[in-house]
């Protein structure tokens, strides 16, 4: 049986991104798959307790420019150029969470994915916007009008809160969250312990 990485995954955050263009080369390396698992990142943060690093540790002096420089090693370490800050972030992603669900079920989910990821953290575009998305679909070749219809979807709504109820159930309390083998993994900062285990088991 293959390895196999579960991802817990939410567009609206930008380690998931960072981690998304490394997690493919690292999975290669060792012959894993990667599964990448859509949750909402808010149900996550409301079921823990949890805060985004902004709230947590706005009022700590020299914390939120040390992360920022964090980013920019890794950036920078893996060749990220295209990657840019969202000027509208926090952005909600309920739609393009759910947008991801029905695209799956719709058979194009990695066009999605890729179309989406990229506005958020490349071109830097208001992904809560249903407009600024559905444009991002259409010249992506999706059908935005299908896919933003089964957003309302009760069956889709019901897969994105079941994903992210068992996300919390496994232990996570934020994104980007990695399982492998069992064994949980928290944060870009993570993959090299990540990539560890996947040469262990």
């Amino acid at each position: 049986m293959g390895k196999t990485i579960d991802f817990i995954f939410d567009f609206g955050s930008p380690n998931g991104y960072l981690s998304w263009k490394v997690l493919p080369g690292i999975a290669a390396r060792h012959g894993a798959t990667v599964n990448l698992i859509p949750c909402l990142l808010g149900g996550i943060f409301k079921a823990t307790g949890n805060q985004s690093p902004v709230t947590a540790f706005g009022g700590v002096k020299g914390k939120l420019e040390y992360e920022g420089l964090e980013t920019k090693r890794f950036v920078a370490a893996h060749g990220l150029t295209a990657y840019r800050s969202n000027p509208h972030f926090p952005v909600n992603t309920l739609l393009i969470m759910r947008g991801l669900v029905a695209a799956r079920r719709a058979g194009v989910g990695d066009a999605y994915l890729e179309a989406v990821v990229s506005a958020m953290w490349e071109q830097g575009l208001k992904m809560d916007d249903p407009e600024v998305v559905a444009g991002v679909l259409t010249k992506a070749g999706l059908d935005a009008r299908a896919i933003l219809e089964a957003t309302q979807d009760p069956e889709v709504k019901a897969e994105l809160a079941a994903n992210t109820e068992a996300a919390v159930a496994r232990g996570a309390f934020g994104v980007p969250t990695f399982f492998v083998d069992g064994e949980m993994f928290f944060g870009k900062d993570r993959l090299h312990a990540v990539e560890a285990e996947l040469s262990r088991v």
